[in-house]
């Protein structure tokens, strides 16, 4: 695990924040073979990253909270050269996403497919998945996610925006709030690692 500290490589900068809501901070990253760049509300703060094979992952939760006791949670993934997998798509990697959810909690799963887009150039597919009671985490509570999957140039790419609550039979998927999550973390997109760049990657932020 690193500290907040060690995540300086990621690019904050301070962006026009939406009506009662927190300011939103640019948030832009070298993972694999492109940056990636969208939106993150300023009350989040980097708890958790790792590089594991061709895996990266990122966590930030709400400021004060822990990767093991958290009520939201915004993640970042990376899959490397996933775009070599035969009969890969956007969807079909997010449906793989919502068997794991599935599995882990057969009797209270739920989903809601928001649909295909594109972010920037690039393919992506966006859904609302979630449980209803699951047992992971200090007591048993309902985790609800939106679900955001994108593919690049060789990489695939995910962002996801749980939320923790009260276990029940159902979890909040038809919830408008997801939508505007959706919004508060855009623009999303992906630009090219620019040889000998460093942060704050002018060529991205210029591109936003």
């Amino acid at each position: 695990m690193t500290t907040p500290a060690a995540l300086t490589a990621s690019l904050l900068l301070a962006a026009t924040a939406h009506a009662q809501a927190p300011q939103s901070l640019r948030v832009i990253s070298p993972i694999f073979g492109q940056l990636v760049s969208f939106a993150m509300p300023s009350n989040f703060a980097a708890v958790f990253e790792n590089t594991k094979g061709g895996h990266y992952i990122r966590e930030a939760v709400l400021k004060g909270e822990t990767p093991e006791r958290w009520t939201q949670m915004i993640t970042v993934t990376g899959e490397k050269g996933m775009t070599l997998t035969p009969g890969s798509s956007p969807q079909i990697f997010a449906g793989t996403i919502a068997g794991g959810y599935k599995t882990a909690c057969p009797d209270s799963f739920a989903a809601r497919p928001l649909g295909e887009t594109t972010f920037g150039r690039f393919e992506g597919f966006v859904a609302v998945i979630g449980c209803g009671r699951i047992d992971s985490g200090p007591t048993r509570h309902s985790e609800t996610a939106l679900l955001i999957t994108f593919k690049g140039a060789t990489d695939y790419y995910t962002i996801q925006w749980a939320e923790r609550g009260p276990e029940s039979d159902e979890p909040p998927v038809n919830d408008d709030r997801w939508q505007a999550r959706l919004r508060d973390l855009s623009p999303i997109d992906l630009c090219p690692i620019m040889p000998g760049e460093a942060a704050p990657y002018p060529s991205c932020v210029d591109k936003s």
